[in-house]
């Protein structure tokens, strides 16, 4: 039996509208709520106990809406609290990581990069992952402090951006990686200044379309496809709305973006 009900995703700010974006592209009849956790950004420092805590805050929210089913449009919500949740809850997840083994399988120098956050690179799912999918692949991994709030700032295209940027990608260039993996959901929007500072041959990798892909067979799988012939989009965010308007206005035909305190 399909259903109207909307898909529910949370990010630690607006970096998930990323995610979103592969969704609401791939999946256009479908009613989305988005939820932006901005006040207590960014997940990538906080010690786990408050990443699940937070997750589960927002997962509740969402629950609250009516949502089918809740993606995890953060990479360390996901390697952190994801179980967690799905032992609590019975609504089907999706979550997202890295996608280290489509970099290691395609890179040809067997030496690839990890830009991510601190609590993605430490966490155990992380961890096993690599280990893994990475055999005989060097793997030179990065935290990319600082990068999130200013992209939570709007600062995404800054000359600030463009500096600590140059900082934090000198040991990719030095180790001749041939392929970044974004692990941050945030990152995607910092792509064309990463471009403009890794050499040509370096491709980047980010985990969008996956996640958009594992949502639709998990609606299929589940039956609840919508019958719409066009989706709504709601953005709830619990800090500045203006600054997660700059990220989705050009994107969704028919959305608000709203405050809420969560």
């Amino acid at each position: 039996m399909s259903s109207n009900k909307p898909i529910g995703i949370f990010d630690s700010g607006v970096g998930g509208t990323s995610i979103w974006r592969e969704i609401h592209h791939l999946l256009p009849n479908e009613k989305t709520i988005y939820l932006a956790d901005s006040k207590n950004a960014p997940y990538g420092e906080k010690p786990r106990d408050e990443i699940v805590a937070l997750s589960t805050k927002n997962v509740e929210k969402l629950l609250a809406l009516d949502c089918k089913i809740i993606v995890v449009a953060c990479n360390t919500a996901t390697t952190n609290a994801i179980e967690d949740l799905r032992q609590k809850y019975r609504i089907p997840f999706v979550g997202i990581e890295p996608a280290i083994k489509p970099a290691a399988l395609k890179s040809r120098s067997k030496k690839i990069g990890i830009l991510a956050t601190k609590g993605t690179l430490s966490s155990e799912l992380f961890y096993s992952t690599a280990e893994l999918h990475s055999k005989g692949t060097e793997i030179t991994e990065v935290v990319g402090t600082g990068l999130v709030e200013l992209i939570e700032s709007g600062q995404k295209d800054s000359q600030e951006m463009e500096l600590l940027l140059k900082n934090l990608l000198t040991p990719f260039i030095e180790n001749n990686i041939d392929f970044l993996v974004l692990g941050c959901s945030h990152y995607p929007y910092i792509i064309p200044v990463i471009k403009k500072l890794l050499p040509p041959h370096v491709t980047i990798i980010d985990s969008g379309e996956a996640v958009a892909k594992q949502t639709k067979n998990l609606l299929k799988d589940n039956n609840i496809l919508s019958e719409e012939n066009r989706g709504s989009c709601i953005f709830l965010t619990n800090k500045n709305p203006e600054i997660l308007k700059g990220f989705v206005n050009s994107e969704a035909a028919t959305h608000e973006v709203s405050y809420l305190d969560f």
